[in-house]
């Protein structure tokens, strides 16, 4: 029987990948896409989600009930993308992170559970564990948020889960490390700087560049979260990571490498405000699901490259207007 998916965030960088990635596996499922069109929801990736068939696009913010209650039913599973996600832009501008990310999460899991939702994926972040001084953060570790964005993450990470807890609703949380590949928004490190390069400009670097990050191809970030749709177990948290850290600095080094430039590029900028120093989960619990990832960050970081360097009519407009 075809499944039906509800998928929040699916206009944007990986919510559109997932609902590809869906599809190319389940090409009977139905995917209803539920996104507010905020700046990081491009109304172009909708246009190209619209020619696969099965999916369906409904404008409307999580944080709206009446919406909510009038998408939700009728879907088999949850998973649940929408979020304000960007750093920086939480440090500037706190509050629509709070109402977006903690009650918007609030009213999707009240709609799911009055409406019979068998699955709830709500996908979180790495952040939320804070700065990972060595080794790697279990799903047990403390929570210890350093942003109001990661705060608001584990805010809405604990109220999935009491929703587990308290109602038995069949909820996975998922904490993902940082993930690169086509269609990500321009603010962000990997396309930023890139399509800085292409325009001629210099990449802004914080601080000395030692801060160090996992980064996850998005592709085996939707086949963890695809696997977990049927194998995750309910009221469980799951660490999704490639184990691939690098300084800032070294990825910054390996697109101006790629891209025929070199450190003279570089525009090294004041670090931001909390800046953690390094990110890193330990992912064994879902490699025992017979999850790992595929891709090799070498090789699709070029890839990646060159798909900003073929796609300048999708992300020229979205980056004159950020």
């Amino acid at each position: 029987m075809a499944r039906r998916y509800l998928v929040t965030g699916g206009a944007g960088f990986i919510g559109s990948n997932f609902i590809r990635f869906v599809l190319e596996r389940e090409p009977h499922a139905q995917i209803t896409n539920l996104d507010a069109l905020t700046y990081a929801g491009v109304p172009a990736t909708v246009a190209e989600l619209d020619e696969l068939p099965n999916h369906t696009f409904v404008h409307g913010d999580i944080r709206d009930a009446s919406v909510v209650n009038e998408v939700v039913p009728g879907h088999d599973i949850v998973v649940h993308f929408a979020a304000e996600s960007h750093v920086d832009r939480s440090i500037s501008g706190p509050e629509v992170f709070l109402s977006t990310n903690v009650v918007g999460t609030g009213v999707m899991l009240d709609a799911a559970l009055r409406h019979g939702v068998s699955r709830f994926i709500h996908v979180s972040t790495d952040e939320v564990y804070g700065s990972i001084a060595d080794g790697f953060a279990p799903e047990t570790a403390p929570l210890d948020p350093s942003s109001p964005y990661s705060a608001a993450k584990a805010a809405s990470d604990l109220l999935a889960l009491s929703y587990a807890t308290t109602y038995g609703l069949d909820v996975v949380v998922t904490r993902c490390t940082n993930n690169y590949g086509p269609y990500q928004f321009p603010e962000k490190v990997i396309p930023l700087f890139v399509t800085n390069l292409i325009e001629g400009e210099k990449v802004p670097l914080y601080g000395d560049g030692s801060n160090e990050r996992d980064w996850l191809y998005v592709e085996d970030h939707c086949s963890a979260l695809h696997l977990l749709v049927d194998a995750g177990a309910p009221g469980e948290v799951y660490n999704i990571g490639a184990d691939a850290q690098r300084s800032n600095l070294d990825l910054t080094y390996a697109i101006l490498e790629r891209m025929g430039r070199d450190e003279s590029q570089i525009e090294y900028v004041p670090d931001r405000l909390g800046h953690d120093l390094r990110y890193a989960v330990d992912s064994s619990k879902i490699r025992t699901l017979g999850w790992q990832p595929e891709h090799n960050f070498r090789e699709r970081l070029t890839d990646t490259i060159a798909w900003y360097r073929d796609r300048r009519d999708w992300w020229g407009p979205l980056k004159g207007a950020s």
